[in-house]
């Protein structure tokens, strides 16, 4: 279900809950019956938690304002050493091959 808002030219601000989809441009008026019409407004984004609202902060700032670099990014540094090469056993190149 989602909440959508009209406005009564009456009462005012009026919100009517329908499934998603299926709100009408124009309803009654549940208080005084007389023709109501839908209202746009924007969505709530602003209830959401922190690290979500900074990503969407993030993505819309470089939207507008990229990053200008003068050289390229250095690599990253790898965090874990590579694993040593095993050792192979000499008596194990003695042995037959298939």
């Amino acid at each position: 279900m989602a909440t959508y808002g009209y406005r009564c030219d009456v009462d005012g601000p009026v919100e009517v809950r329908l499934p998603m989809g299926t709100a009408p441009a124009v309803i009654a008026c549940p208080d005084c019956g007389g023709s109501s019409v839908r209202t746009y407004t924007a969505p709530l984004l602003g209830l959401a938690d922190r690290r979500r609202m900074a990503v969407i902060d993030h993505a819309e700032a470089s939207r507008t304002e990229p990053a200008v670099v003068s050289s390229i990014p250095a690599a990253p540094r790898a965090t874990r050493r590579p694993a040593p090469a095993r050792r192979i056993d000499p008596r194990a190149l003695r042995l037959p091959r298939p």
